[in-house]
């Protein structure tokens, strides 16, 4: 049998720290939202030229007074991604471009993507993506607290709250994209973390049941240990096919499997080491379990 229960503080500790720094780069460097969030114009190239690099067609677009313009490359050394806020919301800014460029580099370049999101949109879209996250957390609250005790409804909470803040502190320490499908991401992540921490916490009740002479902190790990293979088969297969995606999927769908990635990694400690320390400092015992059942 593993010990778990011997590392909880440990873990705490660790936990606290990440969730602590990650709120600290959430307030003081915020997020690096994407063209579904702020509005503008993306546009996908390809360019048949090998001579043609990331500065010289960076310095191109920033004279074509576009506002804010981001360049890099995007998979290869032939695809390109370009941002821009299109600030004076110019009609035919495409068609300018693609003179502009024709008239620089010649007729090397092909317009694999354009999307265009306005800033009323962007912002009714962002506005959506925190009410969903928001929603699905409280609603996970709220099932819990009827299936389970108050106590394990807080832990499965802060289990939540750690892997959804957790993984944006990451995206946002490396300055990652948030656009639509991480927001998608998130919301998955908020059901896997759920499973997870159901499964064990089922596991929990039982075996609080069955043990009356056994403590919470002893009991935990048992039930943890009991549930182990259900929880390694589940993370292993469904990280195998992240990683696929991760790799061979493509630049768009990266920021999606990086996040489902994270959060399958974060939701299976937290399962562990966040809900189930909660259990074990609120004294969850027989009695609680017991009288819950009688309140029913």
């Amino acid at each position: 049998m593993i010990p778990f229960n011997k590392y909880y503080n440990h873990f705490n500790l660790l936990s606290t720290i990440l969730i602590v720094c990650s709120l600290i780069l959430l307030v003081f460097k915020g997020l690096n939202f994407g063209i579904d969030f702020k509005g503008g114009t993306l546009i996908e190239l390809r360019s048949s030229d090998t001579k043609i690099n990331v500065s010289s067609l960076r310095d191109k677009f920033s004279q074509m007074n576009l506002g804010d313009v981001s360049v890099k490359k995007f998979g290869n050394d032939k695809d390109y991604l370009i941002k821009f806020e299109n600030k004076d919301n110019k009609k035919n800014v495409i068609e300018e471009i693609k003179i502009n460029l024709d008239k620089s580099f010649g007729n090397n370049f092909n317009f694999r993507r354009v999307e265009n999101v306005g800033p009323k949109v962007s912002a009714e879209l962002l506005k959506s993506g925190v009410i969903a996250i928001s929603l699905s957390l409280a609603i996970m609250l709220f099932y819990i607290w009827i299936r389970f005790e108050w106590q394990f409804s807080l832990g499965a909470i802060l289990a939540l709250f750690h892997d959804v803040i957790v993984t944006l502190g990451v995206f946002s320490l490396f300055s990652l994209e948030i656009n639509l499908s991480i927001i998608a991401a998130v919301l998955t992540i908020v059901g896997y973390s759920m499973n997870d921490t159901v499964v064990i916490f089922d596991r929990v009740r039982e075996n609080l049941r069955k043990y009356s002479d056994i403590k919470i902190f002893e009991l935990t790990n048992i039930s943890i240990n009991e549930t182990l293979s259900r929880t390694i088969i589940t993370s292993v297969t469904t990280l195998l096919a992240l990683l696929a995606i991760y790799f061979f999927g493509g630049e768009i769908l990266k920021g999606f499997s990086l996040a489902m990635i994270l959060g399958v990694v974060f939701g299976t400690y937290s399962s562990i080491y966040i809900a189930n320390t909660v259990l074990v400092r609120l004294r969850v015992s027989q009695k609680t379990v017991l009288r819950e059942d009688d309140q029913k």
